[in-house]
């Protein structure tokens, strides 16, 4: 069951990365982003960001345990719900994508209210919802960049 709980939390063991868990937990993010926005409905696309959601918070504790650490760096189910958050809804493109990755790994990093607020809780919640918080305002500052490209090409 560890291998399990193992498997999952760190994406496959993407988690288990020696250089920068987050930062490539975040990129491997991107890539179900693309094969999801290219392949999926956007009803399909937030029922995998849910459940995906869901077992992180329900794996959070077993995950604590098998690890041996609170928040272990190889739990990185976290940065790919993040990133599904940060680009939902954003217009597909490179541009986009680049930019919605720099915002997620800065806001995850600053951790700003109520992320900071968020880590503190318990287990699983705590992993997960200072990622979710980053993806939300990610995908904010992506929106107002969106419609502001679209007054200036308007013309």
């Amino acid at each position: 069951m560890k291998i399990l709980i193992r498997l999952i939390s760190s994406f496959f063991f993407i988690g288990y990365s020696p250089y920068a868990p987050g930062t490539i937990g975040s990129l491997a993010g991107l890539g179900l982003y693309w094969v999801l926005s290219r392949h999926c409905s956007l009803g399909l696309y937030f029922l995998i960001l849910a459940l995906l959601f869901i077992i992180g918070i329900l794996i959070g504790k077993k995950a604590e345990e098998a690890f041996g650490k609170k928040d272990c760096r190889k739990f990185v189910l976290d940065e790919v719900c993040g990133m599904l958050i940060a680009l939902a809804m954003v217009p597909f493109g490179l541009f986009y994508i680049i930019t919605g990755f720099i915002l997620f790994r800065l806001f995850d990093i600053l951790k700003p209210f109520p992320a900071k607020l968020a880590e503190k809780l318990p287990h699983g919640w705590g992993v997960m919802l200072d990622d979710v918080v980053a993806g939300i305002y990610t995908n904010l500052a992506l929106q107002i960049i969106v419609l502001g490209n679209k007054f200036l090409y308007v013309g």
